[in-house]
């Protein structure tokens, strides 16, 4: 979920729309022996990693785990918040239905930004990020590896989906 601050007339507005003159107010029905009475005691300050971390664990104390049931390479796995701001923006994608050929260019868009960057930041002439999953990328990677060594054999670890 993402964080979006309000300014004091954005909170004032909200409230007003709600009939309720302060937050106080907006949570009085809430028991007072229920109202947290001080600040959560939190460790900090933590990277975002290690708060998503913190949280995984404190849920866990009052839930059970769950099997993921996402299948061919699916897994759960640390996806920055910023990620879901910078896919939301309006050059990213297109208002096409994704069966036609016109989507391509919000990933086209992505692969040179990204790629620009990493040349921005590293300092090389190119970059590449014409890959889109790991199974394309591993291939990728065997044929590549053969090519430069002219081996003729490559050795996959049994743990790699099949």
């Amino acid at each position: 979920m993402r964080y979006l601050p309000n300014s004091g007339s954005d909170r004032a507005a909200m409230l007003k729309a709600a009939g309720r003159g302060s937050v106080e107010e907006l949570f009085e029905q809430i028991p007072s022996e229920l109202r947290l009475r001080g600040r959560l005691d939190l460790p900090g300050p933590l990277s975002e990693p290690e708060i998503l971390e913190f949280f995984r664990l404190a849920a866990s104390q009052s839930s059970r785990e769950y099997a993921s049931l996402l299948g061919a390479g699916a897994y759960q796995h640390y996806i920055p918040v910023a990620v879901n701001a910078l896919l939301s923006r309006g050059e990213f994608f297109t208002a096409y239905t994704p069966y036609q050929a016109e989507i391509a260019q919000g990933t086209l868009q992505a692969m040179f930004e990204f790629q620009t960057l990493m040349t921005q930041l590293t300092g090389m002439e190119v970059a590449n990020a014409s890959l889109y999953d790991g199974s394309t990328a591993t291939t990728e990677a065997v044929l590549m590896a053969l090519r430069a060594t002219r081996r003729h054999r490559v050795l996959v670890a049994h743990t790699v989906h099949p």
